[in-house]
């Protein structure tokens, strides 16, 4: 056996080094990526992509369309503001330029089995939370057990393979796991967030709140006005300012979020430098709303900056739960009203690409037909799926830039006709009962400008059909409401995609899902066959595995006409005020605004 040397068993006896090829015991280590190796070591001294040697302190400002009434967001009840996680640390924390890789944060290491059936973390004996009180194991079972019953539904569905949490010491603790092939269950639990016990003594979880909890994280809050704004403040001496995974991070002394009515009066706040920072999701307002003499002074910048991050799918999501969408021709024959060409051209400037995958901008998505191992795990549902997965490419409908879409409607009412409905005096009927075909459009007040003017040409289209379509506009908390209790016919959502997809695809598409209210599932997807794919997807043991379950999953979504797939982009859109500093480089998944400083020149300005 080769001699260790002085370092290396200084850094196993540290917990900085993972296990040696057939040393028996399990080894803690300072990091775990769900395939292969971490890109860093266990010596490095910070992420690649910040500037360590970034200025401290100053006042970053943000800002916000819509409202907030609760502090909590763990929670189902009441409206968190952007930002109400910053106050919470997690056991580890992945990093911005690696597929899934986590790196020890609140824990200074953490211990797996070569089978992953569970996971031990050791916490930092100097972590505090911000009333003082010590980072314990107790806190950290107390957090899994509070979240997986009491906290929103996506918790439940991530943490639901976890069979035990244990708190072997004040320091240590321990999670088995339900079975032995969930490769990421170690990562999803190092990223809870760690809440403290003794805070929740004389306050109940699940109800709004105004009153800061005190978390491990970086900021506090410091001063807040329901729905007009919020004040985070950098904990003073905080316990976790020169670890390897925050040193170039979280450099600002204050950050205020201000919350305004819509988007229209947040970029004219914007622009008269009331905030700092702001990113676009508009492609007209980025090519029109920022022709101003700061911009061309350089005082207000705009910057497209690339990044290599899973787009998933954005679309007019139909809600199956409805009866008169549980028909998948029905629901395919919509997407013929739709037409991205002449809302690419004549609305958006031509910034899109048509999204055209679950998976979309990635290695995940389904291309061609199904081959190789995709096929091979396609194959055992053959008989419940339709024969399009099998036999041909999915290819969303295409319009006519010029808008002239007569081709695709009567492919559309063609395919209605097929479903059982016809025209009559102009209206689009059930031929049996004679129903009129109607349904809402449910948007929120706080962008329902931007979406309006991208709805009414597809409600027109659909007119033309003889289907009565409104738009049913309400504010924001109404609208979170509806979409968490499933009250809605359609509305358009997006359902991102991580670079490893795992446990969160059961909240997006499992059918246990689909009966819990606030679940992310808000399609109504109830498939045995989807079942069966994500829980593949999840258990998928190797990179090579992992795409082609995803690859089987996504043509399965696809083919069931769940959504009229609308666009992505491949790069952030970004426009900030030059009294803000950023990394030269920023990571593949795109902007880190918290890796970002203020100037101390600007301070003032």
């Amino acid at each position: 056996m080769r001699p260790v040397s002085a370092l290396a068993a200084g850094l196993l006896a540290a917990g900085l080094l993972p296990a040696a090829a057939g040393a028996g015991e399990p080894q803690p280590r300072h990091a775990l990526a769900v395939f292969g190796e971490p890109r860093y070591g266990p010596g490095f001294e910070h992420f690649d992509y910040v500037n360590p040697d970034a200025p401290q302190g100053g006042t970053m400002r943000r800002g916000r369309a819509g409202s907030f009434d609760t502090v909590n967001p763990f929670t189902l009840k009441g409206e968190a503001p952007y930002g109400a996680e910053l106050p919470f640390a997690t056991l580890m924390t992945r990093s911005a330029d690696e597929p899934y890789t986590v790196y020890a944060y609140l824990a200074k290491s953490i211990t797996v089995p070569d089978n992953r059936a569970w996971a031990e973390f050791t916490l930092r004996k100097d972590a505090r939370f911000h009333d003082g009180e010590p980072v314990t194991a107790a806190d950290v079972a107390f957090s899994l057990r509070t979240l997986k019953a009491k906290g929103k539904p996506y918790y439940r569905q991530n943490y639901r393979d976890v069979k035990k949490v244990e708190a072997l010491d004040g320091h240590t603790v321990r999670f088995t796991f339900a079975d032995d092939h969930n490769r990421e269950l170690p990562l999803v639990v190092a990223e809870m967030p760690v809440l403290p016990e003794h805070a929740f003594k004389d306050r109940a979880f699940k109800t709004t709140t105004l009153e800061p909890i005190p978390g491990a994280g970086p900021y506090r809050i410091s001063d807040l006005s329901q729905g007009r704004y919020i004040v985070y403040d950098k904990v003073a001496d905080w316990w976790g300012d020169d670890l390897p995974v925050t040193r170039g991070r979280f450099n600002v002394g204050t950050l205020r979020w201000a919350f305004f009515r819509d988007s229209t009066v947040t970029l004219e706040a914007f622009k008269a430098h009331e905030f700092d920072v702001r990113r676009e999701n508009q492609a007209k307002k980025w090519a029109t709303a920022y022709d101003t003499a700061a911009v061309e002074e350089g005082r207000l910048i705009k910057a497209k900056i690339p990044h290599e991050r899973p787009s998933g799918m954005q679309g007019f999501v139909f809600n199956v739960r409805r009866p008169i969408f549980q028909d998948r021709t029905v629901r395919r024959a919509l997407a013929y009203a739709f037409n991205f060409q002449w809302t690419n051209q004549k609305l958006f400037y031509g910034q899109y690409t048509r999204t055209e995958s679950y998976f979309a901008n990635s290695a995940l998505a389904a291309t061609g037909l199904p081959e190789g191992r995709e096929l091979e795990i396609l194959k055992p549902y053959k008989d419940a799926l339709p024969p399009e997965v099998f036999n041909k490419v999915y290819d969303p409908p295409e319009g006519r830039a010029s808008g002239h879409d007569r081709k695709n409607l009567r492919k559309a009412l063609e395919l209605l006709r097929e479903a059982g409905y016809e025209v009559r005096d102009g209206t689009l009927v059930n031929r049996e009962t004679g129903a009129p075909f109607s349904f809402n459009i449910l948007l929120n007040a706080a962008s329902a400008g931007a979406w309006e003017r991208i709805t009414l040409p597809f409600t027109k289209n659909l007119k033309r059909l003889g289907i009565d379509a409104t738009i049913r506009t309400v504010e924001a908390s109404t609208y979170k409401k509806r979409r968490d209790n499933f009250d809605f016919d359609m509305v358009a959502a997006i359902f991102p995609q991580p670079e490893v997809p795992g446990n969160e695809q059961r909240g997006y598409w499992h059918s246990a899902a689909a009966a819990t209210k606030g679940s992310r599932n808000i399609i109504g997807v109830q498939s045995d066959v989807v079942d069966a794919l994500v829980e593949r997807v999840i258990s998928a043991g190797s990179r090579e595995e992992l795409v082609a379950a995803c690859r089987a999953l996504d043509r399965v979504l696809l083919w069931g006409h769940y959504v009229i797939p609308q666009w992505h982009l491949t790069y952030d859109r970004v426009a900030y005020w030059n009294r803000l500093g950023r990394p030269a480089e920023a990571p593949a998944k795109g902007v880190r605004i918290m890796n970002w400083w203020v100037k101390p020149e600007k301070r003032e300005s």
